[in-house]
């Protein structure tokens, strides 16, 4: 993409030399990643030996017309005075964090479980903060997921690290639990700054007793690098997490032509468990029934995800496969590697899938906030960005004329509204305010959260810390909710 090359036409990084890495963390009003905004962010710089060369700790108040989630607050601390009366608004603590990330690039971005959460809300509100979203991983930048690198680890060594375990026998993998155990301080779990450092010292623990593995997590921060050792290894050990357990499986990537879903761009590799003779004679429909059978067969790579693949050695010495002939299971690897015609068909078949999947969709409307990956941004449009927030707020709203992409205009419109109003002709002002209420007055289940939704999510809670006899998230709620109350009065007469 062209955007990519803009972003990386200033940074060069020498041949041969390490990234820094950035741990980092975001607290947020919400788990929606559509609709929640970041209230808190931070982030360490360190070396390739995790030695620190700069840090970051950033708060915000909630944006304008935004209705939380209790549960959210109750979980990060935050209280309605730092909702309310922090220094900086959401948009200047944007501007902040977009210039700290530019001026450490290029790294390696990782934090807590961030691929699934961190980076696709960072990604969301850069989307809808007229920002190029896609910071922490465009080239040369990288990502990762600590998540992803401790199941990895624990599941070569289980020993690794000293886990809690939950009520059905799995080891607990949730960052303030493996930190304690480890024996970190963590009473102060849940601030943004203080779970990128009990990142930073469980990741170094992993990279202390695992150093030869630690560069092999680290190989796939990148889709592109990814992709490279989908394709040119024969045999791999990819490990994955399925009903909290972490597991090896030794797999046999598709011939390296047909080996990328034809849809999601994802690896795509044979598990070795199977006896892949039957297979390569099956026609395109046989092989769909057998995808939908478990064990499956068939082995996703989420290339764009940071996945762990590891050396064949550690999948051939755990079971089912440390009981299998290894001749057999490199034979199996040989024509699963070679058969261009199956790994065709099976591509085919994953292309067929994904069809009548996207035909038995939803037709409902898909909302501008949940549209960043329907609808790329012209590259027209992105090249404006950096004059658009470099201008002053009534240049800014004029300047929404250029844009091309409609989506941007409305972000825009909400930015001047919650951060100058004054500017905005009455006409725009007052759709904006009407759109606000909408929303947050609605009567219906929506995907943002509504008044409504709040007042039964905090009596549901209030009812649970009434028996507890927890006064202080009882003040804490009673605060909360007189913060609601008075968004809504505000709003009804709109």
């Amino acid at each position: 993409m062209r955007d990519h090359i803009l972003f990386t036409k200033s940074i060069k990084i020498k041949k041969g030399k390490k990234l820094n890495i950035v741990i980092w963390d975001i607290e947020s009003s919400s788990s929606s990643t559509d609709f929640g905004s970041i209230i808190e962010i931070g982030g360490i710089l360190v070396d390739e030996n995790f030695k620190e060369k700069d840090r970051f700790n950033l708060r915000c108040r909630l944006p304008e017309g935004e209705i939380p989630q209790c549960m959210a607050l109750l979980v990060n601390k935050t209280n309605v005075d730092l909702l309310t009366k922090t220094n900086l608004s959401h948009y200047q603590m944007l501007n902040q964090v977009e210039a700290i990330f530019k001026k450490w690039s290029p790294a390696i971005f990782m934090g807590w479980s961030n691929i699934g959460f961190d980076d696709e809300m960072i990604r969301k509100e850069f989307f809808k903060g007229i920002r190029y979203p896609y910071i922490t991983n465009a080239s040369p930048n990288k990502r990762h997921d600590g998540l992803n690198i401790a199941r990895g680890a624990f599941a070569i060594d289980n020993k690794i690290l000293k886990t809690e375990i939950n009520e059905k026998g799995n080891a607990v993998m949730k960052l303030e639990s493996l930190a304690r155990m480890n024996g970190f301080e963590s009473g102060g779990a849940h601030s943004a700054i203080f779970d990128a450092e009990l990142t930073l010292k469980v990741l170094g623990l992993i990279k202390k007793k695992q150093p030869e593995t630690w560069n092999d997590f680290l190989k796939t921060a990148n889709k592109l690098d990814t992709e490279t050792i989908i394709k040119k290894e024969k045999i791999i050990t990819l490990n994955e997490y399925f009903y909290g357990k972490s597991r090896l499986y030794l797999c046999a990537p598709l011939h390296p032509k047909f080996c990328t879903h034809p849809i999601y761009q994802w690896g795509q590799a044979v598990d070795l468990r199977v006896d892949v003779e039957p297979l390569l004679k099956m026609s395109i429909n046989d092989l769909k029934a057998e995808m939908k059978k478990s064990p499956k067969f068939l082995r996703t790579i989420r290339s764009n995800k940071a996945p762990i693949i590891l050396d064949k050695k550690f999948g051939m010495d755990v079971e089912p496969y440390n009981v299998i002939d290894r001749n057999i299971l490199i034979k199996r690897a040989e024509l699963v590697n070679t058969d261009e015609k199956f790994s065709e068909n099976i591509l085919t078949a994953l292309r067929e899938i994904a069809e009548e999947k996207e035909q038995s969709k939803s037709q409902e409307d898909i909302l501008p906030e949940e549209s960043i990956y329907k609808k790329f941004t012209p590259n027209k449009d992105t090249n404006l960005f950096s004059k658009w927030h470099e201008a002053s707020w009534s240049d800014k709203l004029r300047l929404l004329d250029k844009f091309e992409d409609e989506r941007l205009v409305g972000f825009g419109k909400k930015i001047i509204f919650q951060e100058a109003p004054h500017v905005l002709p009455e006409s725009i002002l007052k759709q904006v305010r009407r759109d606000i209420a909408k929303r947050i007055l609605s009567d219906k289940k929506e995907k943002w959260w509504t008044c409504k939704e709040f007042y039964f999510e905090c009596d549901n809670l209030r009812e649970k810390f009434t028996n507890e006899n927890d006064e202080k998230n009882l003040k804490f709620l009673d605060q909360l909710n007189n913060f609601v109350m008075s968004i809504e009065k505000k709003y009804q007469n709109v």
